[in-house]
């Protein structure tokens, strides 16, 4: 079973799913009173958490410098003391915060502040170097984009990144940053069983990019865990307080269509034995030999279920085909491949 696979052009070899890490920064708000966060964590719980994902042969983590206001970044840190050379760490620049107030401030995508960002960053994971430092601004115009490209590259030449990438669910944004730089190495975007973005694959597949999955279950939709759930999420939770872009909850439980077609997948991504979780990241596996799946991990037994997936390997072809034939009819129009 391949349980390894390739960071695009960069040649790092990573876990074929890694641990997606804005769960463990905590609470991080707008100043309009949105939450940006998943709610209260107990960071000893998170170290033991990135601890189980490392037992069970996770070497990707990512982050970004904003989660949690830094938060995140400083957890993982503290769990990968005395292990830095054993794994490969993702972090992102692109949107402001204070670390004392838990704000967000706004959004920054000049060549300084990506330099600023980055020293930022380091400090807090408590490393020299980050493996993949990736804009975090998904609809920042393409030449605004470019003109961080030339700074990126020194960065590599320093020593102080491997790679970089965008997180941008715009296949043409992806196409044209990948085109400019030697060392773009991957496109972070929304992807799963639910919104698959045949698109971006594509660039991926022509311009050797790792496809990295946020979202690879739908915010927790695919877990199950919220279906016929009587309790809201609470209100420091993103999910509890859906902002326009977050269209699998609507106000703190699952939105209702989205909740009827993980049932109509449920029998096919669990035909083999696995979890619902398990399918919906096997599925991904078997999308692409360039997807490489990011599920957020918060508790130990959420990272035991997740990443049992790597053993699992990708999702058998005959119900690959059969969740394919059912999302031909329930995906919505232009959506999908």
């Amino acid at each position: 079973m391949t349980t390894t696979r390739t960071l695009g052009r960069s040649g790092i070899e990573v876990s074929a799913i890694g641990m997606g890490c804005w769960a463990i920064g905590g609470p991080l708000w707008g100043d309009d009173g949105q939450p940006y966060g998943w709610g209260e964590v107990d960071d000893d719980e998170s170290i033991r958490t990135v601890h189980r994902a490392l037992d069970l042969g996770v070497t990707l983590f990512d982050t970004a410098s904003n989660y949690g206001a830094g938060h995140s970044e400083r957890v993982l840190g503290r769990a990968l003391a005395g292990r830095r050379d054993e794994v490969v760490i993702a972090t992102k620049f692109g949107n402001r915060s204070d670390e004392a107030t838990r704000l967000a401030t706004g959004t920054d995508a000049s060549p300084a502040y990506a330099v600023e960002s980055l020293e930022g960053s380091l400090r807090r994971l408590g490393t020299d170097h980050v493996d993949l430092y990736q804009l975090h601004l998904n609809d920042l115009p393409v030449p605004a984009a470019l003109d961080l490209v030339d700074t990126l590259e020194g960065l590599v030449a320093q020593g102080k990144i491997r790679a970089y990438g965008w997180s941008t669910d715009n296949p043409a944004s992806a196409r044209a940053f990948a085109e400019a730089g030697a060392h773009c190495s991957a496109i972070q975007h929304d992807q799963s069983v639910l919104k698959d973005n045949a698109a971006m694959l594509t660039v991926c597949a022509e311009l050797d990019q790792a496809s990295l999955n946020r979202g690879p279950l739908a915010m927790g939709l695919l877990t199950g865990r919220y279906q016929g759930s009587p309790a809201a999420l609470g209100g420091d939770d993103v999910r509890g307080k859906a902002p326009e872009w977050l269209a699998w909850f609507t106000d703190g439980r699952p939105t209702p269509q989205w909740a009827a077609r993980v049932a109509e997948v449920r029998q096919a991504l669990t035909a083999d034995g696995r979890t619902l979780a398990q399918g919906a990241l096997g599925w991904l596996l078997a999308r692409s030999d360039r997807t490489l799946p990011i599920p957020g991990c918060r508790t130990v037994a959420q990272a035991e279920e997740n990443f049992a997936t790597l053993a699992l390997g990708p999702l058998p072809a005959d119900a690959f085909a059969e969740v394919e034939r059912l999302l031909a009819d329930l995906r919505p129009a232009g959506v999908g491949g």
